[in-house]
Protein backbone atom coordinates (compact mmCIF):
# COMPACT_ATOMS: atom_id res chain seq x y z
CA UNK A 1 0.00 0.00 0.00
CA UNK A 2 1.29 3.60 -0.81
CA UNK A 3 -0.17 6.50 0.49
CA UNK A 4 0.41 10.52 -0.73
CA UNK A 5 -0.68 13.57 0.86
CA UNK A 6 -2.23 16.39 -0.72
CA UNK A 7 -0.34 18.24 -3.23
CA UNK A 8 -2.55 21.35 -3.59
CA UNK A 9 -4.86 23.81 -1.68
CA UNK A 10 -7.24 26.27 -3.03
CA UNK A 11 -8.49 28.80 -0.85
CA UNK A 12 -11.31 31.49 -2.26
CA UNK A 13 -11.23 35.11 -1.26
CA UNK A 14 -14.21 37.14 -1.94
CA UNK A 15 -14.99 41.02 -1.72
CA UNK A 16 -18.15 42.55 -2.11
CA UNK A 17 -20.02 45.56 -1.48
CA UNK A 18 -23.70 47.58 -2.45
CA UNK A 19 -23.50 51.22 -3.14
CA UNK A 20 -26.40 53.42 -4.22
CA UNK A 21 -24.03 54.76 -6.86
CA UNK A 22 -22.63 51.99 -9.35
CA UNK A 23 -19.07 53.91 -9.57
CA UNK A 24 -18.73 53.62 -5.88
CA UNK A 25 -19.75 49.74 -5.45
CA UNK A 26 -17.06 49.19 -8.19
CA UNK A 27 -14.23 51.75 -5.88
CA UNK A 28 -14.79 50.27 -2.84
CA UNK A 29 -14.49 46.17 -4.72
CA UNK A 30 -11.54 47.55 -6.38
CA UNK A 31 -9.71 48.59 -3.43
CA UNK A 32 -10.00 46.41 -1.46
CA UNK A 33 -8.77 44.02 -4.62
CA UNK A 34 -5.79 45.20 -5.27
CA UNK A 35 -4.95 45.10 -1.29
CA UNK A 36 -5.65 41.46 -1.49
CA UNK A 37 -3.49 40.98 -5.10
CA UNK A 38 -0.56 42.92 -3.17
CA UNK A 39 -0.53 40.76 -0.22
CA UNK A 40 -0.68 37.58 -2.33
CA UNK A 41 2.52 38.91 -4.16
CA UNK A 42 4.28 40.24 -1.33
CA UNK A 43 3.51 36.69 0.15
CA UNK A 44 5.31 35.36 -2.72
CA UNK A 45 2.38 33.76 -4.64
CA UNK A 46 2.94 33.57 -8.44
CA UNK A 47 0.45 35.47 -10.23
CA UNK A 48 -0.11 31.90 -12.51
CA UNK A 49 -1.65 30.58 -9.34
CA UNK A 50 -4.67 33.38 -8.86
CA UNK A 51 -7.95 33.96 -10.61
CA UNK A 52 -9.99 37.12 -10.27
CA UNK A 53 -13.53 37.03 -11.55
CA UNK A 54 -15.87 39.84 -11.24
CA UNK A 55 -19.55 39.88 -11.11
CA UNK A 56 -21.69 43.15 -10.93
CA UNK A 57 -25.45 43.66 -11.02
CA UNK A 58 -28.66 45.57 -10.06
CA UNK A 59 -30.29 44.68 -6.56
CA UNK A 60 -33.17 46.65 -6.02
CA UNK A 61 -32.66 50.41 -6.13
CA UNK A 62 -28.22 49.54 -5.31
CA UNK A 63 -25.60 48.47 -7.03
CA UNK A 64 -23.90 45.07 -5.92
CA UNK A 65 -20.33 44.38 -7.15
CA UNK A 66 -18.41 41.48 -5.81
CA UNK A 67 -15.27 39.64 -7.00
CA UNK A 68 -13.27 36.58 -6.26
CA UNK A 69 -10.02 35.81 -5.72
CA UNK A 70 -9.17 32.18 -6.28
CA UNK A 71 -5.63 30.68 -4.94
CA UNK A 72 -4.04 27.89 -5.14
CA UNK A 73 -1.46 26.89 -2.79
CA UNK A 74 1.31 24.12 -3.07
CA UNK A 75 2.99 25.32 0.12
CA UNK A 76 0.11 24.44 3.06
CA UNK A 77 2.35 26.28 5.42
CA UNK A 78 2.18 29.49 3.28
CA UNK A 79 -1.45 29.40 2.60
CA UNK A 80 -1.85 29.55 6.36
CA UNK A 81 0.17 32.72 6.79
CA UNK A 82 -1.53 34.17 3.58
CA UNK A 83 -5.22 33.49 4.95
CA UNK A 84 -4.22 34.33 8.80
CA UNK A 85 -2.71 37.65 7.78
CA UNK A 86 -5.95 38.33 5.35
CA UNK A 87 -8.00 37.89 8.11
CA UNK A 88 -6.19 40.14 10.36
CA UNK A 89 -5.80 43.21 7.86
CA UNK A 90 -9.06 43.12 6.29
CA UNK A 91 -12.57 44.25 7.58
CA UNK A 92 -16.03 41.77 7.48
CA UNK A 93 -17.16 42.81 4.37
CA UNK A 94 -14.01 40.24 2.82
CA UNK A 95 -14.75 36.71 3.60
CA UNK A 96 -12.18 33.95 2.79
CA UNK A 97 -13.33 30.15 2.64
CA UNK A 98 -11.66 27.28 4.24
CA UNK A 99 -9.29 25.43 2.44
CA UNK A 100 -10.18 22.22 -0.38
CA UNK A 101 -7.41 20.17 -0.61
CA UNK A 102 -6.93 17.83 -3.69
CA UNK A 103 -4.52 15.71 -5.86
CA UNK A 104 -3.12 16.66 -9.28
CA UNK A 105 -3.09 13.75 -11.67
CA UNK A 106 0.74 13.34 -10.99
CA UNK A 107 0.43 12.73 -7.76
CA UNK A 108 -2.43 10.18 -8.13
CA UNK A 109 -0.37 8.40 -10.63
CA UNK A 110 2.28 8.27 -8.59
CA UNK A 111 0.57 7.15 -5.23
CA UNK A 112 -0.77 3.77 -8.02
CA UNK A 113 2.76 3.49 -9.09
CA UNK A 114 4.49 3.31 -5.65
CA UNK A 115 1.37 0.67 -4.77
CA UNK A 116 2.43 -1.56 -7.19
CA UNK A 117 6.27 -1.46 -6.42
CA UNK A 118 5.60 -2.17 -2.86
CA UNK A 119 3.58 -5.40 -3.89
CA UNK A 120 5.74 -6.67 -5.97
CA UNK A 121 8.55 -5.94 -3.72
CA UNK A 122 5.78 -8.27 -1.15
CA UNK A 123 5.77 -10.78 -3.38
CA UNK A 124 9.17 -10.70 -3.79
CA UNK A 125 10.16 -10.73 -0.13
CA UNK A 126 7.35 -13.72 0.48
CA UNK A 127 8.81 -16.13 -2.34
CA UNK A 128 12.42 -15.29 -1.11
CA UNK A 129 11.05 -16.84 2.24
CA UNK A 130 9.45 -20.07 0.72
CA UNK A 131 12.89 -20.90 -1.06
CA UNK A 132 14.58 -20.82 1.87
CA UNK A 133 12.30 -22.63 3.97
CA UNK A 134 12.32 -25.59 1.36
CA UNK A 135 16.52 -25.07 0.71
CA UNK A 136 16.28 -23.73 -3.05
CA UNK A 137 17.62 -20.29 -4.11
CA UNK A 138 14.78 -17.79 -6.00
CA UNK A 139 15.74 -16.74 -9.14
CA UNK A 140 14.48 -14.22 -12.19
CA UNK A 141 10.69 -13.39 -12.41
CA UNK A 142 9.73 -14.90 -15.19
CA UNK A 143 5.97 -12.82 -15.50
CA UNK A 144 4.45 -9.97 -13.75
CA UNK A 145 0.86 -9.30 -13.96
CA UNK A 146 -0.87 -6.55 -11.63
CA UNK A 147 -4.52 -8.12 -11.08
CA UNK A 148 -6.37 -4.91 -9.08
CA UNK A 149 -5.91 -1.52 -7.76
CA UNK A 150 -7.85 -0.25 -5.23
CA UNK A 151 -7.43 3.50 -4.33
CA UNK A 152 -9.27 5.05 -1.50
CA UNK A 153 -9.56 8.25 0.62
CA UNK A 154 -8.38 8.49 4.15
CA UNK A 155 -11.63 8.33 6.74
CA UNK A 156 -12.12 11.22 9.51
CA UNK A 157 -12.22 9.42 12.93
CA UNK A 158 -15.25 11.20 13.76
CA UNK A 159 -18.00 10.41 11.14
CA UNK A 160 -20.17 13.48 12.51
CA UNK A 161 -17.29 15.61 11.62
CA UNK A 162 -17.11 15.01 8.02
CA UNK A 163 -20.53 16.49 7.76
CA UNK A 164 -19.52 19.72 8.86
CA UNK A 165 -16.35 19.81 7.04
CA UNK A 166 -15.99 24.11 7.52
CA UNK A 167 -15.29 22.85 11.23
CA UNK A 168 -12.76 20.68 11.05
CA UNK A 169 -8.24 21.29 11.31
CA UNK A 170 -6.66 21.48 8.32
CA UNK A 171 -4.88 18.96 9.51
CA UNK A 172 -8.15 16.67 9.51
CA UNK A 173 -8.83 17.86 6.30
CA UNK A 174 -5.51 16.89 4.67
CA UNK A 175 -5.94 13.13 6.25
CA UNK A 176 -9.21 12.70 4.85
CA UNK A 177 -8.09 13.58 1.29
CA UNK A 178 -4.96 12.01 1.78
CA UNK A 179 -5.59 9.45 -1.34
CA UNK A 180 -4.12 5.45 -0.59
CA UNK A 181 -3.28 2.96 -3.05
CA UNK A 182 -2.96 -0.76 -2.90
CA UNK A 183 -2.26 -2.98 -5.66
CA UNK A 184 -2.37 -6.77 -6.06
CA UNK A 185 0.12 -8.90 -8.39
CA UNK A 186 0.36 -11.71 -9.72
CA UNK A 187 4.06 -13.18 -10.21
CA UNK A 188 5.74 -16.31 -11.45
CA UNK A 189 9.13 -16.86 -10.00
CA UNK A 190 11.91 -18.85 -11.34
CA UNK A 191 13.32 -21.38 -8.68
CA UNK A 192 16.61 -23.45 -8.60
CA UNK A 193 17.68 -26.09 -6.85
CA UNK A 194 18.63 -29.56 -7.70
CA UNK A 195 15.08 -30.31 -9.57
CA UNK A 196 15.52 -27.05 -12.12
CA UNK A 197 11.39 -26.42 -11.66
CA UNK A 198 9.15 -23.51 -11.90
CA UNK A 199 7.63 -22.46 -8.62
CA UNK A 200 4.10 -20.64 -8.30
CA UNK A 201 3.62 -18.35 -5.60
Amino acid sequence: MASARPDRAQVVVRVSSTKEAAAEAKKSVSRRLDYVAQSLRQQGVQAENIIVTKDFRRVENAYHMEAEVCVTFTDFGKMQNVCNFLVEKLDSSVSISPPQFFHTAGSVENVRRQACLVAVENAWRKAQEVCNLVGQTLGKPLLIKEEETKEWEGQIEDHQASKLSDSLTVQQKIRSTTIHAASKVFITFEVKGKEKRKKYL
